[in-house]
């Protein structure tokens, strides 16, 4: 059974975290299939929203211990890092389409960080995040000290990291840290609801925005200002757009192409 499952029906690719017994945690397979599946979303016309979520009780209990502490299979920190965790990290913030971080159940370590790394993460009432590397004498990483104290402000992220406390969805929710939290009940069906809308919506116009927001992470006002007047442009010449000023003429609901 493949560790990484993916689903794609109305526009939306689900990608399936699927090592439930180890509780998702990812090993050399499952990064590089993860990588692999991303790519073929970003390229795939017809996927105009991306859902990453898990199978069973969690969505991913970071880095497989097995594999790091057997001499044989062990490939290093640095690899792990470099070629395993980064691409992922990398790759979601660069697909302009809009990826919800569906975290239906405890997110730890590295699973975590890839979790806050999405454009919108949302959580089952039983979900649960923990940054975990202080337990074992480890740092943060998978881009948790760039993100977190973004989310939640310096105070907050250096105690959770430090502490590595576990924080419940409803307080991660209060914190800032994720948008919205589901019953478990309505949690499938929830996700798909806000992935549905998200599909629906002008593709090209929410990928620039996640480009703009990307850059505001490191650009000054001026630098931000002159980008936002590049990129209306740009998104002013969309098939979208034009599609979405005549609906709005015409009293009618717009129908995006996602072009």
């Amino acid at each position: 059974m493949s560790s990484i499952t993916t689903h794609i029906e109305n526009n939306i690719a689900t990608l399936t975290l699927n090592r439930p017994e180890v509780f998702n945690s990812f090993n050399k397979e499952m990064a590089f299939l993860l990588q692999a599946e991303l790519d073929a979303c970003e390229k795939n016309a017809e996927v105009r929203a991306i859902v990453i979520t898990g199978n069973g009780k969690a969505f991913c209990a970071g880095q497989d211990i097995q594999e790091i502490t057997d001499p044989e299979l062990n490939p290093g920190f640095k690899k792990i890092l470099d070629d395993h965790y980064n691409p992922i990290v990398t790759r979601i913030r660069a697909i302009e389409k809009p990826i919800i971080g569906a975290v239906n159940g405890v997110a730890a370590g590295a699973g975590a960080n890839i979790a806050l790394a999405c454009d919108i993460v949302v959580a089952s009432e039983n979900a649960s995040f923990i940054q975990a590397f202080s337990k074992i004498g480890l740092i943060p990483d998978s881009a948790g000290t760039f993100f977190l104290p973004r989310l939640i402000g310096f105070q907050k992220a250096a105690a959770l990291m430090m502490l590595g406390e576990k924080v419940s969805a409803s307080d991660a929710e209060k914190m800032g840290m994720i948008y919205k939290v589901f019953t478990a009940e309505e949690f499938t069906t929830s996700v798909q609801a806000l992935a549905q809308t998200l599909s629906k919506m002008p593709t090209k116009a929410l990928g620039l925005t996640k480009r703009l927001l990307n850059q505001s992470m490191t650009n000054d006002l001026t630098a931000q200002l002159a980008l936002e007047s590049k990129l209306q442009i740009e998104s002013a010449q969309s098939e979208d757009y034009n599609e979405g000023v005549t609906a709005f003429v015409e009293k009618r609901k717009p129908v995006f192409k996602g072009k």
